[in-house]
């Protein structure tokens, strides 16, 4: 990693893995054998070998340009081997749509560790990240680099022409009044249960069904009931909120001209 007339070795460290989700295999329902994916020919419906096969762009209906993996080849990049720091943007403007893949950014060895951290403190002592680009299989890829813990966070940025804007999202959204004593009471209620962000609490509701399904078959039981889905009806907020603060042992007034519903 190198700022200026600074540098430093570092290496790049994977920070998710999938090895914990559940992977299926396909079956012949026949005689519960694997099964292997081919590429056939639309037109006869023979498969076609590896060696025969190669990407093609739609420019029109049927119509394909041909592209070989040489020709792919050639427009990939290969590492130089530095990390070049372009410039530091203030942590606070980060958009974090752009993050999409993180990495753990650690010191190569102990003689690039005295810089690395230098560069790491003072980052974080002004609050900023950098950008940069980097090589990662063989594809340039924006990064943003932060202090975390001990080492570094790098993470991969999407390219803006992959975003949605918020403006054709949004566009149908209308302003609408809202009553300022509700305002109050939501308050309340976001105070009362406010917390730490602690993704170890986090928890994958439909892996651990899969898994308790998974479970059940393997011990020839029946696979746990579905939960049910949740009713649909139409409530009045301003009751939702009070009942949610007397849960919390909050008590809140009725919000002005509104009158308490007889039980």
């Amino acid at each position: 990693m190198k700022v200026g007339s600074v540098s430093c070795g570092v290496k790049i460290v994977g920070a998710t893995s999938e090895a914990s989700k559940i992977h299926f295999r396909i079956l012949n329902r026949e005689d519960g054998l694997p099964v292997k994916s081919a590429y056939v020919d639309e037109g006869t419906g023979e498969p076609v070998e590896a060696e025969d096969q190669v990407k093609g762009f739609e420019t029109d209906k049927d119509d394909f340009i041909q592209i070989e993996p040489d020709e792919i080849k050639a427009l990939k990049l290969t590492s130089e081997h530095t990390l070049e720091i372009g410039e530091f943007v203030p942590v606070a403007e980060i958009d974090t749509r752009y993050l999409e893949k993180p990495y753990y950014l650690l010191p190569a060895d102990k003689a690039s560790a005295e810089a690395f951290n230098v560069l790491r403190e003072a980052m974080k002592n002004k609050r900023v990240a950098a950008r940069s680009c980097v090589v990662l299989y063989q594809r340039g890829r924006e990064v943003l680099i932060q202090p975390f813990g001990k080492g570094m966070l790098l993470t991969e940025l999407r390219d803006h022409n992959d975003m949605v804007s918020e403006a054709s999202a949004f566009e149908g959204l209308q302003k609408q009044d809202y009553d300022r004593d509700l305002l109050e009471i939501a308050g309340l209620l976001i105070d009362k249960k406010a917390t730490k962000f602690d993704p170890s609490k986090f928890e994958d509701t439909y892996e651990n069904a899969l898994i308790a399904m998974i479970e059940a078959k393997r011990k020839g039981k029946k696979p746990p009931m579905a939960a049910p889905k949740p009713r649909e009806n139409v409530v009045d907020l301003a009751d939702v909120l009070r009942k949610s603060l007397a849960k919390e042992g909050i008590n809140a007034k009725p919000p002005a001209g509104r009158k308490r519903k007889s039980a």
